[in-house]
């Protein structure tokens, strides 16, 4: 497996208030494995790990309640605020403005110019 290059789709997120029905179900039919993420204080957040992967490709969100069930794709680009006026000026929308996890992670919820819910992402740059 190659590293995600930028402007692809390198993470995916399925939103549920019963994260263990969801984690049980795709675990058996996939044979995921999923490991608790607390990178964000207060979130409830498995990381999916796919089979023979190093690491996670996904994740599992406890919306508890706040949120319908989603599921939905993460697109990995060098600069999440960039990239939200770019989609801004191409007619759409943010749902959820950028937050940095304690990994140094930042994402952002948008919906595209026809209604449709994705994310971006970007990673911390190297210490050099």
């Amino acid at each position: 497996m190659t590293a995600p290059t930028l402007n692809s789709v390198a993470w995916f997120e399925i939103g549920s208030d019963r994260p263990d029905d969801v984690k049980k179900f795709f675990g058996d039919l996939f044979g995921w494995q999923f490991k608790l993420s607390t990178d964000l204080a207060g979130v409830d957040y498995h990381a999916a790990i796919t089979p023979d992967t190093p690491g996670p490709s996904g994740g599992i969100f406890d919306h508890a309640g706040k949120f319908e069930d989603y599921a939905i794709f993460y697109v990995l680009v060098a600069d999440v605020p960039a990239i939200i006026e770019q989609a801004k000026t191409l007619g759409g929308d943010v749902l959820m403005e950028p937050v940095t996890d304690a990994a140094g992670v930042t994402f952002a919820r948008l919906r595209d110019n026809g209604g449709r819910h994705f994310g971006v992402f970007s990673m911390p740059a190297p210490i050099a």
